[in-house]
């Protein structure tokens, strides 16, 4: 699409769509233009990050999805179906929030996802995925806190029954949360009876309702999740100093220093894995939980438009930029510290070049 901006004044812009659509100048006043037309970020710096994002992050996912699935990593049933759906919901956050949002504005800016009702179902569905991610990772978290910390529950809680039923509600509330967002919208304009573009309705600013649904949704998705998981870190860290100076004294006391602690090092290694996720989610998600404490504390507004030279902007794109990478970080993370998950990775890599080796084999 090709767009002309002819300034009249400080206030007002002009628009003249050219090409996709013969249709009259439209005119804007400025704060409703910029209101209206916040768009991703576009650029060579976007354009090469999200791209390299969804070249891994796609194949990535799936690889993992069917490595877990197949078991045989040495992790539990529970945990396994735990780190399935957070792969899952990985999986769609790539499809939806940066190959269908963020590549499509770059690169295809008018296509059939540019209809409002297209429009709308992706933005619904990118917030639901990313929701549904969070909140796996919580309950992950909650699960190995349990695990750790609270053996007389371990029993009755970590279970793979308990993993279904918990994932099972955060897939159906993740979902339903979010379909409110389908009704935010309308479009800019109509043409042939074809509605285009996602403009935020004018109700949104107005309306008590979408005000709450808006704080609550900010409330679930970042804060909460992001301060749990702090939180349950910081008292499993705790536990595991406690316990840990007290087993060592037992068993100084009873065996001697020099004896292996089969126990303690199958601990040690869920204990690793729990930190490296969450660890990673807390760091990568920082940034979009400060730029939201920032625009509540000192009453500014998000960036508007897509201007590179303002420093909101940077800091409001980098926080989602970062989020967006807390979904390919899994595989990498499962890949440093489980063996078997690394070997299987590794037979997954080798598996299509041995496949043409054998084909080559076969016809020579």
């Amino acid at each position: 699409m090709v767009v002309e901006a002819n300034y009249h004044s400080r206030d007002s812009v002009t628009y003249k769509y050219m090409h996709d659509f013969p249709i009259s100048d439209v005119t804007l006043t400025y704060p409703e233009l910029s209101r209206r037309m916040h768009a991703p970020g576009k650029g060579v710096v976007f354009a090469v990050y999200y791209s390299i994002l969804a070249a891994f992050g796609v194949p990535a996912n799936i690889v993992t999805i069917v490595i877990l699935s197949k078991g045989g990593c040495g992790l539990s049933k529970c945990i396994t179906r735990y780190l399935v759906f957070m792969t899952v919901s990985d999986l769609l956050t790539i499809i939806t929030a940066v190959i269908l949002s963020q590549l499509r504005a770059i690169y295809f800016p008018v296509s059939f996802l540019s209809t409002t009702p297209a429009c709308s179902v992706v933005i619904a569905l990118s917030f639901a995925s990313i929701d549904t991610s969070v909140w796996l990772t919580v309950a992950f978290t909650f699960d190995r806190f349990l695990a750790i910390c609270c053996q007389q529950l371990k029993q009755r809680y970590c279970t793979e029954k308990t993993a279904a039923v918990v994932i099972g509600s955060i897939l159906v509330f993740g979902y339903l949360k979010n379909v409110p967002f389908y009704f935010e919208f309308e479009p800019i304009y109509i043409i042939d009876n074809v509605p285009w573009f996602c403009s935020l309705k004018d109700v949104i600013y107005t309306s008590v309702v979408w005000k709450v649904y808006e704080w609550l949704h900010r409330i679930f998705n970042p804060c909460l999740p992001f301060f749990l998981i702090l939180f349950l870190n910081v008292l499993t860290v705790r536990h595991i100093q406690a316990a840990s100076g007290a087993r060592r004294r037992l068993r100084a006391h009873s065996n001697g220093d020099k004896q292996s602690d089969p126990e303690m090092e199958s601990r040690r290694k869920s204990i690793i894995l729990l930190f490296a996720i969450s660890g990673s989610f807390t760091l990568l998600w920082l940034t979009s939980v400060l730029n939201f404490l920032f625009v509540q504390i000192t009453a500014n507004n998000y960036a508007d438009g897509s201007n590179s030279n303002d420093p909101r902007f940077i800091f409001q794109e980098s926080g989602y930029m970062l989020q967006l990478l807390s979904s390919c970080t899994n595989t990498c993370i499962y890949a440093g510290i489980q063996t078997k998950f690394r070997q299987q990775l590794k037979d997954a890599v080798k598996y299509p070049f041995t496949l043409v080796v054998k084909w080559l084999k076969r016809w020579t």
